[in-house]
């Protein structure tokens, strides 16, 4: 009987079931390392005993954002905490043609398993399919890709759950302080991505569970100059405010701005969205307009490339009993408060 290499062995457990599956929740990010860049967050959930040495490719987009930042610096402090990985990471681009054709490169030095956050998930399918078809199992980070072909393991964030969290801690609140008819506000991210229209969705329904409605938004595409230009239209067309949700917490720093120029940071209050450690020291100190951030921690990119590692060795998750790692795990948007910050401080972002 002829012997199967290793690659073509773990084959047998990723090719044809990666259509969406089961959601799984991994165990809570423990390992926390501080260095000049930032603060890096590491999962501790997979087996740390070493096991067969293998090589992760990583791609992602430029480092142009806090959260993209902190994205790839998880992956690589997480990959230094296993003696059996050895990590290849690509430089990030926002270039379609040059991401793909880094993943191209990984692909050509035949690494056991590929991590990819891609910059437009429709244009890196095609490549991140080629990779399944020559054996390398695929992690497909955040941004899904156009087909599950092309993926072995989804792992991303709860766009709609972080709306939907979010609508829910602003109508409990508003409720709790016998505010009626409230004008709520929101600052969007980008309106063309699918993500910002989820979050828009969840935001929206959960209002409207509790008969409440946005009054009022603007998409600031993600950056904080556009975040305070448009808050600060909003502003100045409405005259009354009880409460605004902001998506991005990297974007919030121009509406925070923008808040603080007008004079209205005791009007009313503020959500975050993805939980950066400045929104979070800003809750724990209770001394500005934010009050509450709902997460969508870039600890998931640590989390991938311990699922790559495990897809690579042909093992599953521990604590399942499934022999296989799940084809879909989607973390949850937990809303940071003064009252549980001190929990989650250490996944905040840089």
């Amino acid at each position: 009987m002829t012997q199967l290499s290793p690659r073509l062995l773990n084959r047998r457990f990723f090719l044809g079931s990666a259509a969406a599956g089961a959601t799984a929740a991994l165990a809570a990010c423990t390992s926390n390392d501080s260095d000049s860049s930032g603060t890096t967050t590491t999962a501790t959930n997979a087996s740390a005993a070493p096991g067969r040495p293998v090589t992760i490719g990583f791609s992602a987009p430029a480092a142009d954002h806090g959260w993209m930042g902190a994205i790839s610096l998880n992956a690589t402090a997480q990959a230094d905490q296993f003696s059996d990985v050895t990590l290849q990471a690509t430089e990030g681009t926002n270039d379609v043609q040059q991401q793909i054709s880094a993943v191209r490169t990984l692909i050509d030095r035949e690494v056991d398993a590929l991590v990819i956050l891609p910059f437009d998930g429709n244009a890196l399918t095609e490549i991140a399919t080629e990779a399944m078809s020559a054996g390398i199992p695929v992690v497909n980070l955040d941004r899904v890709f156009a087909s599950p072909l092309a993926y072995r393991t989804w792992i991303g964030g709860d766009n709609y759950g972080m709306g939907a969290n979010a609508g829910r801690y602003i109508a409990d609140t508003l409720r709790s302080r016998n505010v009626n008819n409230p004008v709520i506000v929101e600052i969007a991210g980008i309106d063309s991505l699918e993500l910002t229209q989820e979050r828009s969705r969840g935001f929206r329904e959960a209002l409207e569970a509790r008969g409440l409605s946005v009054a009022a938004r603007q998409a600031a595409d993600f950056t904080a100059a556009t975040g305070q230009e448009v808050t600060a239209q909003i502003l100045q067309a409405e005259g009354q405010i009880d409460a605004l949700w902001n998506h991005d917490d990297d974007q919030g720093i121009g509406v925070e701005a923008a808040i603080r120029q007008a004079g209205r940071e005791d009007e009313f209050f503020m959500v975050g969205g993805a939980g950066s450690r400045r929104v979070m020291d800003q809750i724990k100190s209770d001394n500005a307009v934010i009050k509450a951030t709902v997460l969508y921690s870039p600890s998931m990119s640590s989390s991938a490339i311990s699922l790559a590692r495990l897809l690579a060795q042909g093992s599953g998750l521990s604590g399942m009993a499934e022999h296989e790692v799940p084809a879909s795990i989607t973390t949850y948007s937990a809303v940071v408060t003064r009252d549980n910050v001190d929990d989650y401080l250490a996944v905040g972002f840089e």
